[in-house]
């Protein structure tokens, strides 16, 4: 094993600079600001950011939805409450009864349907194109998010129908995505490129969360999805005006950025949508490198994105406003290390020559191994809440550094079927998101801090063997067969 890895650094080491010069040797760079590149950046930050928003307010307007939240809480709370009692505020809306394991089954309910279209989700974006399949995608999350208040008061089991279906619509997103910059992110731009597109997603938490806490105060819980379903709404249209599937299709793009964006990338992208070598995708063993960190990544993530919420009410003794301000903080430092981390991957790749497949191992053990320290920390604070506060911001944000590792190395290997590996990739680790929340919930029925210790040991083991596999099986160069040259039938 370790002789084979040796061949294969060896052959990288010829192979990256040869393609270092091949993509960008006499191509005049076409400047970034205002170019229509990291306008599609910007804007897939916006369509993430609408994604995310609606994907964890829920989180957040549950605490509120519960029945007797507040004196449940003030009996079985390890710690004490950090709130001055309010007078509540004349809220019409209605509450429910839902015990644990009902609540693990809505917050996973959206995964259900989120695991259905990762694959189908990349293969169409491979053959129509990605830009209305990405809009229409989160669109349908959005109308599926405005009719959230009616399903509830159905019951639970058309809310978890409902979420299914926002599932559904949204698990087209990352697979339509990471095809569109298959055609639009020039090599040695991936990093900072992708990051800025899908760190939409941690923003889009970081403003979620605690905007949700101060809607479920001040209004009631039924607020949050009419306004964040308004904000997806008015994406929908900026993404339909603005955006085209490929450079060659942008009607404002300038000459020299669409010779730029094409040039770099003629000796990567296959010449045809109609092939697709699945048997040699699915042998791939970088491929599998990358589903089981995918995978192990999002254990935590997930857990921590659906019960963050409820460990601060419930183990912290936050209320509903402070709780969505703290449960904000870990995906705010997420947010802000993977934009500097994007950056520091293609200046590494770039200005000193560093193999891609060291800086994308690197990041990835940096993202997966620290935060599972800091998670396990997390769990020995007690009642010391600046300290858990300290560890899970710590935990997240370390992460963040994780999306110039394994998160865009399907763009490296192949470029081409970008979509087509992320949908594979990502129908794995949508796993943990259908079942990590019951999991915890089922392990957390008495709300102590024993119990959350077994849920943060286990989302940190799952983390390092990960981060382990993808460093030992991953690759950073273009795979023999994620180019067709000539088709034999």
């Amino acid at each position: 094993m370790m002789e084979h890895s040796a061949s294969d650094s060896e052959t990288e080491d010829h192979v990256q600079p040869l393609l270092r010069r091949k993509d960008t040797g006499d191509i005049q760079k076409a400047p970034a600001c205002c170019s229509s590149r990291y306008g599609l950046a910007f804007l897939s930050c916006y369509g993430f950011f609408v994604a995310y928003a609606l994907r964890v307010n829920l989180s957040v307007a549950m605490v509120d939805m519960l029945k007797n939240r507040s004196s449940v809480n003030n009996s079985s709370s390890v710690c004490p409450h950090h709130s001055i009692p309010v007078p509540k505020h004349n809220h019409t809306a209605s509450v429910y009864d839902w015990d644990s394991e009902t609540q693990g089954w809505i917050l996973g309910s959206f995964f259900y349907g989120y695991i259905l279209t990762q694959i189908p989700g990349g293969y169409l974006a491979r053959k129509y194109g990605a830009k209305w399949l990405f809009g229409i995608g989160i669109l349908c999350t959005v109308i599926f998010t405005l009719l959230t208040p009616v399903a509830t008061d159905l019951g639970a089991g058309y809310l978890i129908a409902v979420r299914v279906l926002e599932g559904i619509g949204e698990g087209v997103s990352y697979p339509a995505m990471h095809a569109m910059w298959a055609s639009w992110a020039p090599p040695l731009e991936r990093s900072r490129l992708l990051t800025i597109s899908y760190t939409g997603a941690q923003l889009g938490t970081v403003v979620a969360l605690p905007l949700s806490g101060q809607i479920c105060f001040y209004l009631d819980w039924t607020y949050v999805f009419y306004i964040f379903g308004a904000v997806g709404l008015l994406w929908f249209v900026l993404w339909a005006y603005f955006v085209s599937n490929s450079p060659s299709l942008h009607k404002r793009i300038s000459a020299d950025e669409k010779t730029y964006i094409m040039a770099s990338l003629k000796n990567e992208l296959s010449p045809t949508t109609d092939y697709i070598p699945w048997t040699s995708i699915l042998k791939s063993l970088p491929l599998w490198a990358i589903v089981v960190a995918h995978f192990s990544y999002n254990w935590t993530f997930y857990t921590l994105l659906t019960l963050l919420p409820t460990y601060m009410n419930d183990i912290l003794g936050f209320s509903i406003q402070q709780n969505g301000m703290l449960s904000a903080l870990p995906y705010l430092g997420c947010w802000l290390l993977a934009l500097l981390g994007g950056q520091l991957a293609d200046l590494l790749r770039e200005k000193y020559l560093i193999r891609t497949v060291i800086v994308r191992k690197a990041f990835t053990i940096v993202g997966m191994v620290g935060p599972a320290v800091f998670l396990v920390a997390a769990g020995y604070t007690g009642c010391n809440f600046v300290l858990a506060i300290a560890f899970l911001t710590l935990s997240s944000s370390l992460g963040g550094v994780s999306a110039s590792g394994f998160n865009i190395n399907h763009l490296d290997i192949a470029p081409s079927y970008a979509g087509i590996l992320l949908g594979i990739t990502n129908s794995f680790a949508t796993i943990p998101g259908m079942v990590g929340p019951v999991i915890a919930r089922s392990l957390t029925k008495s709300n102590t801090i024993p119990e959350w210790q077994i849920v943060f040991y286990i989302s940190a083991a799952i983390n390092i063997f990960g981060a382990v596999f993808f460093t030992i099986f991953g690759k950073g160069t273009l795979q023999p067969w994620a180019v067709q040259r000539i088709h034999i039938q």
